[in-house]
C-alpha cells in the first residue's frame, strides 16, 4: 500500500474529473508520433500497474501484458486515481522515486512522467504539475553521475565502417540492395530513423546536381512545415547516395512499384510487401525499428567489434561527425541534418571530434 491519503470523493462542490471527447482525444494523440504513442502507452501500463498494484486503483481497471490499454491512454483508470487523489503531482513524484529504486535510465523515467503528464492532460485535468518529480530526477541523475554510471549513446557509423558494411551486402537479392540505399541515404541525410523509414518515392526529384530530399515531417518538425535536403553524387559507387537509391528504385519499378512508401518489408521469401495477416503498415512501408535492425545486423556482418553499440542512431550521430571533421560548421550540420540551431546534443557531438581536432593543449609545446 502507500502512505498518500486518498481524497474525498466527487461531490457537488468537488465535481468528476471533465473527460474529453473521443475526436478530441484522437487528434491529441495523434499530435504524437506514433513510435512515441506506442512508448507512452507501455510506459503508462507500467504506472497504472504499480497504481493497482497498492490499491491506488480498483482491480478491474489495472491493465495487464495480455492486452493493449485502450485508445483513451486508459481514461477509465486515470480517472479514478483522479477520483481519488485529486491531484496527482505526489503519485507521480512517488512513482519516479520508485523507478530511481528500480535503477532505470533517468531518460526512461524522464519519458515514462511524460506519459503520466499526456494522460492527466487526457483525462481533462489540466497540466500536471511535475516540479517535485523532476527535482527527485534531478538528484537521481546526480547520484548516477556520482557512482560513475554513465549515459549510453549510439556510437557514430563513420564513412570506414559503413563502406565495411555495405560491402557485406548481397546486391544480387532485393534484400541487399534495399538495405545498402537504407544505410546510404539515411547517413548522406543525417535522418533519424522514423525519417528514413517514412519516405515516399515522391518525396526524391533527382537533379543534374545530386537529389533532392524533402522530409515531410520530423521529431523537430512537428508541425509539418518540411525541409528539403539536397544530396550530392559520391566518389565511391558502393556508398554513392545518388546511385544507390537509382538501384533501389529500378528494383522496385520491377515489381511494379512506382509510388508510396520509399523502403519496403521484405519476407523472408525475398518478396516485397507482408504476410496478410502481418504486423506493420498496411502498405509494407519499414518502421524505424527495422532500420536499427538493418545497421545492427550488418554491423554485426562485417564483424566490427563494437556491432552492438550501434543503432539506427548510428547513422545520424555518424553523419555529423564526418561533417565537422570535414570542416563544415554547425549551422550548416544542423540544419542539414534537420537539428534546431543551437542543438545541444549536436553541440555534444561536435565537441566529441573538436576536442582531438582542435584540442586547446595542441602547439603549446609541452
Amino acid at each position: 500500500m502507500t502512505d498518500l491519503v486518498p481524497t474525498a470523493p466527487a461531490s457537488p462542490d468537488r465535481p468528476a474529473p471533465f473527460v474529453l471527447s473521443s475526436s478530441a482525444l484522437d487528434r491529441l494523440r495523434r499530435a504524437k508520433a506514433d513510435s512515441t504513442l506506442r512508448a507512452y502507452r507501455g510506459d503508462l501500463r507500467r504506472f497504472l500497474a504499480w497504481a493497482g498494484a497498492r490499491g491506488m486503483i480498483p482491480a478491474d481497471l489495472t491493465p495487464t501484458d495480455r492486452g493493449p490499454i485502450n485508445d483513451a491512454l486508459n481514461a477509465d483508470a486515470f480517472a479514478a486515481l483522479l477520483h481519488r487523489y485529486g491531484q496527482l503531482h505526489a503519485v507521480a513524484t512517488e512513482y519516479v522515486n520508485h523507478l530511481a529504486d528500480e535503477g532505470k535510465a533517468p531518460a526512461t523515467i524522464d519519458r515514462a512522467l511524460a506519459a503520466v503528464a499526456v494522460a492527466h492532460r487526457s483525462a481533462g485535468a489540466g497540466r500536471l504539475a511535475t516540479e517535485a518529480a523532476r527535482d527527485v530526477l534531478r538528484t537521481y541523475r546526480r547520484d548516477s553521475a556520482d557512482a560513475g554510471r554513465t549515459v549510453r549513446r549510439a556510437k557514430p557509423l563513420v564513412v570506414t565502417t559503413l563502406r565495411a558494411m555495405v560491402d557485406t551486402l548481397d546486391t544480387t537479392k532485393l534484400a541487399g540492395i534495399r538495405d545498402r540505399a537504407v544505410l546510404v541515404l539515411g547517413f548522406a541525410l543525417g535522418a533519424r530513423r522514423s525519417e528514413i523509414a517514412g519516405l515516399n518515392i515522391a518525396d526524391l526529384e533527382f537533379t543534374d546536381d545530386g537529389l533532392e530530399v524533402t522530409i515531410r515531417r520530423s521529431k523537430t518538425d512537428q508541425e509539418a512545415a518540411g525541409r528539403k535536403v539536397h544530396v550530392p553524387y559520391g566518389t565511391n559507387a558502393e556508398t554513392c547516395p545518388v546511385r544507390t537509391v537509382r538501384a533501389w528504385l529500378a528494383a522496385l519499378a520491377e515489381h511494379g512499384v512506382t509510388s508510396g512508401a520509399l523502403f519496403r518489408r521484405i519476407d523472408k521469401h525475398g518478396q516485397l510487401g507482408r504476410a496478410p495477416h502481418g504486423r506493420g503498415a498496411a502498405d509494407g512501408r519499414i518502421s524505424g525499428q527495422t532500420v536499427a535492425i538493418i545497421v545492427q545486423r550488418t554491423a554485426l556482418a562485417a564483424g566490427i567489434d563494437a556491432a552492438s553499440a550501434f543503432s539506427g542512431h548510428s547513422l545520424r550521430r555518424g553523419f555529423a561527425t564526418e561533417a565537422r571533421r570535414a570542416g563544415h560548421d554547425q549551422i550548416r550540420i544542423g540544419r542539414h541534418g534537420g537539428w534546431k540551431d543551437g542543438s545541444p546534443t549536436l553541440a555534444g557531438y561536435i565537441e566529441d571530434v573538436d576536442r582531438v581536432t582542435s584540442n586547446a593543449l595542441t602547439g603549446v609545446g609541452l
